[in-house]
């Protein structure tokens, strides 16, 4: 399986737009959206943007969460709280955003990681992308789409391999 991961979008549309195309141009299974979405119209607008379906975890600046909850369920997106476990493909992956600094951040991932209960960890947040491997355990963030402070970026997951790779946009 082939996903698209993507965070803290914080009201890009352009880049959004970007991304999806992206998505549709990779052909991803699924597109996993991990936080700092921000307002309802930028879930629609990728919802709608990309062809495959989307799941999502709220993030720190997700003030609108009930809007965001009505939309999801409009396009038939799921959306929860973080931290959040899915299976794909039976693996066990862990979404979650983030905490505090960057540096907090990275130190709860990677004892995340460490701990192998899950086969990937992804997060957000921090607006640095990051593809890395903690005792065989994918830990990934795939940047900031919003392109707010950084370089804008998304990644793709194959779930087979559990192999990523950042996308700059």
């Amino acid at each position: 399986m082939l996903v698209g991961v993507i965070s803290d979008t914080h009201d890009n549309i352009e880049n959004v737009r970007r991304a999806a195309e992206v998505f549709r141009k990779e052909k991803v299974d699924l597109v996993i959206h991990l936080g700092d979405i921000v307002a309802p119209f930028t879930l629609l607008e990728l919802a709608n943007n990309v062809e495959a379906p989307v799941k999502a975890i709220y993030g720190n600046n997700c003030g609108e969460k009930l809007g965001l909850q009505r939309v999801a369920g409009m396009v038939g997106a799921e959306i929860w709280e973080p931290p959040k476990t899915i299976k794909l493909e039976g693996r066990r992956i862990l979404l979650v955003h983030g905490y505090g600094s960057p540096q907090d951040t990275a130190e709860i991932v990677e004892a995340l990681a460490i701990s192998k209960k899950w086969g990937a960890v992804l997060y957000g947040h921090t607006h640095q992308a990051r593809l890395d491997y903690k005792r065989g355990v994918l830990i990934l963030n795939p940047g900031e789409a919003g392109g707010w402070l950084s370089k804008p970026s998304i990644a793709l997951l194959d779930t087979d391999t559990m192999r990523a790779k950042i996308v700059w946009l």
